[in-house]
């Protein structure tokens, strides 16, 4: 039997739209944002026209999900998010669509916003908390406090929001076992049904990043890391939820269905600058720059980067995108999807694995244990096909 025990739901395609504003910028964050709010009527307008020029992308295709990440969506006013939703319906068929994310951040979120979003097509808030370590918050230069968090899940709540998502990190320099678990105690207290968990990450071009360099701050040890995981993993099972990718916890029938499509090959739009698309066959990434993109999509041509996949870039992606999911990997698919060459590769370069327990196997399905997770990069770079 699989340690995890979930089924992703079949979904045809899902929509990304990219809100590419901040009022200012986290200190680990290197997800492209703005600050400067100048661009919104532009983007909003400009988003519509993106939808336009390729509305064929999903050739037709329902789109079963819509999610609005960033950046930070809240920060866009109902009318604004009325006029995205317009130029949706307008292009893509939502018959089918059965959950459409809302990336908030909490002091973004109020009892009028909450009621002014209630005309739109919102069903999911997943909202940054971080931490509700007031410490934790000022070190990660939030926005918010840690009255605001509690106070803005409670929000959603009483507007009906029961579809609710939290991050947080883990990993903070210093950060000790006993934080950590009085930061899942509150989320458990919250009664929160799917919590995103993330390490905290040095990625270059931050300003967390220039503090490493600067020596100002020191990442924990491997080991200390492995502890707060393990500590995470424990404490949400416990609690009931279902941990159905590396990161990311869920009570039964609150799983994430639009990222679960990322996990599972699924087509996707991505509309907006740095926003990704995947078709199966290849990719597309707009450009990192408002302005640009903006000019781009005036001109009728979008300024975008585009990968045609190789087999061994599918079946890579494959390894990579499954392995982290409760579901593994099933040898059949991968003999249907890339050939039997691949599914011999695959079998004689799990075997390692297997015996040393970092894998367990469900017939043809392998999955990582719970050593497995902790080395799951190192297990998948083994599994992965370079090319020769």
């Amino acid at each position: 039997m699989s340690l995890f025990l979930i089924t992703f739901a079949f979904i045809m395609a899902g929509l990304y739209i990219h809100v590419p504003f901040c009022a200012r910028r986290c200190l680990y964050c290197d997800f492209f944002s703005n600050t400067d709010m100048s661009y919104r009527k532009s983007y909003t307008d400009v988003l519509s026209a993106e939808m336009e020029l390729r509305r064929e992308y999903l050739n037709g295709e329902p789109v079963e999900t819509v999610y609005f990440g960033g950046g930070t969506p809240s920060l866009l006013n109902a009318e604004e998010l009325e006029r995205i939703f317009d130029a949706i319906n307008t292009c893509f068929d939502l018959s089918l669509c059965r959950e459409v994310t809302l990336e908030a951040n909490p002091d973004d979120i109020s009892s009028a916003y909450l009621r002014a979003l209630r005309s739109l097509p919102f069903n999911r808030i997943s909202m940054g908390i971080q931490s509700f370590d007031r410490e934790d918050l000022l070190f990660l230069n939030r926005r918010h406090g840690r009255e605001q968090a509690f106070r803005a899940v409670n929000l959603c709540k009483e507007q009906e929001y029961g579809n609710l998502s939290i991050d947080l990190i883990y990993g903070l320099p210093g950060q000790t076992t006993s934080k950590w678990k009085k930061n899942l105690e509150e989320a458990l207290r919250l009664d929160i049904p799917h919590i995103s968990a993330y390490h905290l990450i040095y990625e270059e071009e931050t300003a967390l990043y220039r503090l490493l360099e600067e020596n100002a701050v020191k990442p924990l040890e491997e080991e200390e890391s492995l502890t707060l995981f393990s500590l995470l993993i424990d404490t949400l099972a416990e609690a009931g939820y279902l941990h159905y990718e590396i990161s990311n916890f869920a009570r039964p029938g609150y799983v994430s269905q639009h990222n679960s499509a990322y996990w599972s090959g699924k087509k996707y739009l991505g509309l907006g600058p740095s926003a990704h698309s995947y078709n199966g066959h290849s990719r597309d990434w707009n450009i990192s720059s408002l302005s640009r993109y903006i000019q781009a999509i005036r001109n009728g041509t979008p300024d975008m980067e585009h990968e045609s996949l190789t087999v061994s870039m599918k079946y890579n992606d494959y390894i990579i995108t499954r392995l982290r999911t409760s579901e593994g990997i099933d040898l059949r698919q991968i003999g249907l999807l890339f050939g039997a060459d691949y599914q011999t590769y695959c079998r004689k370069e799990s075997l390692p694995f297997l015996n040393d327990g970092l894998l367990a196997a469900d017939g043809e399905c392998f999955y990582l244990t719970r050593r497995g997770i902790f080395l799951s990069d190192t297990v998948m770079r083994a599994l992965i096909k370079l090319p020769s």
